[in-house]
């Protein structure tokens, strides 16, 4: 059994100014990022290489047709490196844009065309949450074809992993909170992974461990602002790192299995989405299996919360409600008709994170988490 592996070499900078000293950014790269990011952290550095802002492709998270019009314009340009400087979007549109695409990307989700790695890619995350600097994972929406779905595939890894703490501090409050979430998801939904090893299982430890005791934190000073998350940057950073080593080994499983449906059609942020679903999918492994591994998290959980492990889930919803609110679906326009229609999608298109649960869940357990979340 494979118990760990890291593809990407993972680097450390205080700031980007640092990480260009030692990579030498300019002839032969291409940045992709937001002007937001580029005008604080790169424009003052005078280099001379291609910029592709990623919101002139369209907002929010990566769609075929948005990754069909990025790599049209980067197509005019020579380049060997691309440099992924953002969030989940820019880094998912990276992964496949380091690809050979022959046609058009939706091609490579259909799995008509199989991805091949024609250019070198280095990953600087500006968030905390996707850990995708490490992961192979890219996940698109596909209009066309009404779906959300994910690529895993050796080709899709990056070669370098860049973390700067420096780039988390213009987060606005949501982002931060959404990807954070997101990465304690991640973490918690690894180290259940019928497929962790012990090695897999100390990072997603460790990832719990710090968001929530940095989660206390940032609560007990007023809540989520800036200023009160400011000197746990690097610590989410890591953390978000770890969470992301571990699930890209162990995998992650319903909780983002279920996500896809309501976040690919009310385009809800990955890790709201996420969300949303988390303490409804735990409350059913509970019921199916409580003696177990997931004692392990429930403790950990119930430390910081500071309650009992049988009332855990209800805290923890509180909890986390202090840094990102949590709504029913119906809020985002969900109908309940889609109950049925969403859990039949996640069981024919979400067997890839589905194989990594806790406890196998049916097509009806699933259609009774999306009937409590309505």
């Amino acid at each position: 059994m494979l118990a760990l592996k890291v593809v990407p070499n993972i680097h450390y900078f205080d700031t980007f100014k640092d990480f260009n000293d030692e990579f030498k950014l300019g002839k032969g790269d291409i940045l992709v990022t937001n002007e937001w990011m580029y005008k604080p952290y790169v424009e003052g550095l005078g280099i001379d290489m291609p910029v592709i802002y990623q919101e002139k492709y369209g907002a929010g998270e990566p769609t075929d047709e948005m990754m069909d019009a990025m790599k049209a314009d980067m197509d005019k340009y020579d380049y060997d490196r691309i440099i992924a400087f953002g969030g989940g979007t820019i880094v998912d549109c990276c992964k496949v844009l380091a690809c050979d695409i022959p046609d058009k990307v939706a091609d490579l989700y259909t799995g008509k065309v199989a991805p091949k790695r024609v250019k070198k890619l280095i990953v600087v995350p500006t968030t905390c949450g996707t850990g995708s600097e490490v992961t192979n994972v890219a996940v698109a929406s596909i209009p066309s074809l009404n779906l959300k779905k994910g690529i895993a595939d050796e080709e899709t890894y990056a070669d370098e992993a860049v973390l700067i703490p420096e780039s988390l501090q213009g987060l606005p409050d949501k982002v931060f909170a959404t990807s954070s979430v997101d990465a304690l998801i991640h973490a918690v939904e690894s180290f259940l992974s019928p497929k962790a090893s012990p090695f897999t299982e100390m990072y997603s430890l460790e990832a719990i461990k710090i968001i929530m005791n940095g989660y206390k934190k940032i609560v007990e000073r007023g809540g989520n602002t800036k200023e009160n998350r400011a000197d746990l940057l690097k610590d989410f950073c890591f953390a978000s790192n770890y969470a992301g080593i571990a699930f890209g080994n162990a995998g992650c499983g319903a909780v983002h299995a279920l996500s896809y449906a309501h976040g690919g059609a009310f385009h809800i942020p990955h890790g709201e989405a996420n969300f949303i679903c988390f303490t409804e999918v735990f409350k059913m492994y509970m019921r199916k299996q409580p003696v177990g591994k997931i004692q392990v998290a429930n403790k950990i959980f119930a430390d910081v919360l500071g309650c009992s492990e049988d009332v855990v889930y209800e805290e923890l919803d509180k909890f986390l409600g202090k840094i990102i609110e949590k709504k029913p679906l119906r809020e985002y326009g969900m109908t309940e008709n889609q109950v049925a229609e969403f859990a039949k999608s996640t069981i024919d298109n979400q067997q890839r994170l589905l194989g990594n649960n806790y406890v196998e869940l049916s097509e009806a357990e699933i259609a009774e988490i999306f009937q409590n979340l309505y």
